[in-house]
């Protein structure tokens, strides 16, 4: 399923961009080699179907400030949902996670685009994304988050002609990814955790999403990079995903400069310390020095 994205020269490539809306599978569920390909905005139906227990959705959105940092997931990978959510306090290095389950993702309905709603309701956590006229609204309350409550109100803005990337991974015909990663958008609101409340303000907190539908193979592992800042006056934003994309043709790697994306069609390099993460990481292009 590589052939429309050229061949391989030493981890660089020839992508497709596509232009047009386009069904992600056949009627039988195997990849269509017309929606092989990237593009700058969400063109893509993620029609899987069949394939048990191979299938995987979901919505993650990340907010983070000169403070802190919050994160919250949807995720139904066919036998089993997900619900869950992070926080990290850059200054105390204080973290909080709170994961949710629930067998064969009952009650974890993902939309088949990447603009549709996501809520989840259950007794340990509710959470809710929804699209209100060119903004996501991000809820979620806990009433056992760390120990304590949880409750988030965030605003993420999507600014009109604001480029992103979306990515078709072809592996073979029946398994594959969609990924549509979001970076570099304005986001605002609360994250308040017990009687403690953490501002996000306008100009210093950015959102990301990372939204994925697809059929996936049994074993994976990758690396994933992404980061939303300003210099100079200018947004900057950053994508870049390593191993699990090696080989098929196809990057999820671009640079975003004021909502306009620069693909990188090459695969990327993390180089870190596996005995300890917490030493400093380079990451590089594979045949380039863009980054």
């Amino acid at each position: 399923m590589t052939g429309r994205t050229g061949s391989a020269q030493r981890g660089a490539y020839e992508e497709v961009e596509l232009v047009e809306a386009v069904q992600l599978c056949d009627p039988r569920g195997r990849l269509l080699p017309a929606s092989v390909g990237w593009s700058r905005r969400p063109l893509h139906t993620c029609n899987l179907k069949g394939h048990w227990p191979r299938k995987k959705r979901w919505n993650y959105w990340c907010v983070s400030s000169d403070k802190c940092l919050f994160s919250v997931t949807l995720a139904n990978i066919d036998y089993v949902g997900l619900a869950f959510a992070y926080f990290l306090e850059y200054e105390t290095n204080r973290f909080i996670e709170q994961t949710v389950m629930v067998p064969l993702g009952r009650g974890c309905s993902l939309p088949d685009t990447v603009s549709g709603d996501v809520s989840f309701e259950h007794s340990a956590m509710n959470l809710s994304f929804a699209e209100d006229q060119g903004r996501t609204l991000i809820r979620v309350d806990s009433p056992a988050f760390g120990g304590t409550t949880l409750s988030a109100e965030l605003r993420v803005e999507h600014p009109k002609d604001h480029e992103t990337l979306n990515v078709v991974i072809p592996w073979s015909e029946d398994r594959f990814n969609f990924t549509s990663k979001q970076n570099c958008l304005p986001a605002t609101g609360t994250v308040s955790i017990g009687d403690q409340t953490f501002d996000f303000a306008p100009g210093s907190a950015f959102a990301c999403l990372d939204y994925g539908r697809g059929i996936w193979r049994y074993s994976t592992s990758w690396n994933w990079a992404s980061f939303s800042g300003t210099q100079n006056g200018r947004s900057i934003g950053l994508n870049l995903g390593g191993t699990w994309t090696d080989g098929t043709g196809l990057t999820e790697n671009a640079i975003c400069v004021d909502g306009r994306i620069s693909k990188l069609s090459e695969d990327a390099r993390f180089v870190y310390d596996r005995s300890d993460f917490m030493k400093p990481w380079a990451l590089k292009t594979q045949t380039s020095e863009r980054v």
